[in-house]
């Protein structure tokens, strides 16, 4: 059975952070920003680098690899969007609705990620889907529970059914997919992790969202039936990220969720307590990073499931 967890994380630390106004025309969550291009950059690193201190702080293992200055990727701190690890030494590359964004997909990965002791058996490629205009975003479309092989996805302009249903063949996986909008401007969410969380014994999500009754149910059954306590949130908390969290390994496998200081600022008191029953709470200030790239805390790590390589420890 597949762990949910892991303790080893991704992160690009970013060159050229910004505002893309290619991604701004489906994600509600980003905002201009009147300050200077190098103000930002340089804000966006220090939050950047504070996220990086305070995992490894928890001892969870972040590999940090630098974003090139050029071309400009305004969004290569999100690498979770192009790519997906997983136990059996798959790496998977997605098709990604913004040129701009394909950009981030580095041909080095599998070098960088052999360097640090992980072993990549095959890298299976989905990006000829981007030909037909179908797009899959990773872990951002869909959130996926590992141990019990589900696919949560939203559908989307980023979230299309035939790169879907490739997935769930390929990786053997079921697909729970449905349409959630942001409120009652019918206006589609995004990406499947801004309104939804599933941690090893936890599940955060905005069932407000999900379109149809009897799909809210079903997606709510799909969750407790595999054993996870079910924490909903409004849609006002899935505008302040709250839907946006990780749960990774931290010192001693202790199980830490990471979320943003905006995320968190909007829990109730009472989903604070059940998340803190089931995992320790950590929170992360990316105000500039949330407000200008319009993705949360989560979009930032991407997890490393690959197995060692043989005579490294675990």
């Amino acid at each position: 059975m597949c762990a949910q967890t892991t303790s080893t994380i991704l992160m690009v630390r970013p060159a050229a952070f910004g505002f893309n106004p290619e991604t701004a025309l489906d994600n509600s969550y980003q905002q201009e920003d009147a300050r200077s291009t190098a103000e930002i950059q340089q804000v966006a690193e220090q939050e950047f680098d504070d996220v990086v201190a305070l995992l490894r702080k928890k001892g969870v293992r972040v590999i940090v690899a630098q974003d090139s200055p050029l071309p400009v990727k305004p969004d290569a701190v999100f690498p979770n969007n192009w790519f997906s690890t997983h136990e059996d030494g798959r790496l998977l590359w997605y098709p990604m609705l913004s040129p701009v964004r394909r950009k981030e997909r580095r041909k080095d990965l599998v070098d960088i990620l052999g360097v640090e002791g992980f072993r990549v058996d095959e890298l299976v490629d989905f990006t000829f889907f981007e030909d037909a205009q179908q797009f899959l975003e990773s872990t951002g479309s869909m959130v996926l529970d590992r141990e019990h092989k589900i696919a949560y996805a939203c559908l989307s302009e980023r979230t299309h059914p035939e790169p879907l249903h490739y997935f769930e063949r390929l990786m053997d996986y079921q697909v729970v997919s449905f349409r959630a909008v942001h409120s009652s401007s019918k206006i589609p969410v995004y990406h499947t992790n801004v309104m939804m969380h599933v941690g090893s014994q936890l599940a955060v999500v905005c069932l407000d969202s999900i379109v149809g009754k009897s799909v809210k149910q079903w997606v709510k059954e799909s969750l407790e039936g595999s054993g996870k306590k079910v924490v909903p949130i409004t849609i006002p908390q899935k505008f302040a990220f709250a839907g946006n969290m990780l749960e990774v390994d931290g010192e001693n496998g202790k199980k830490i969720t990471v979320m943003s200081e905006t995320a968190y600022q909007s829990l109730k008191q009472g989903q604070r307590q059940v998340i803190e029953k089931y995992t320790e709470v950590v929170v992360a200030k990316i105000p500039t990073i949330e407000k200008v790239g319009g993705g949360g805390v989560r979009c930032m790590m991407a997890e490393i499931f690959l197995p060692k390589q043989t005579g490294q420890h675990p």
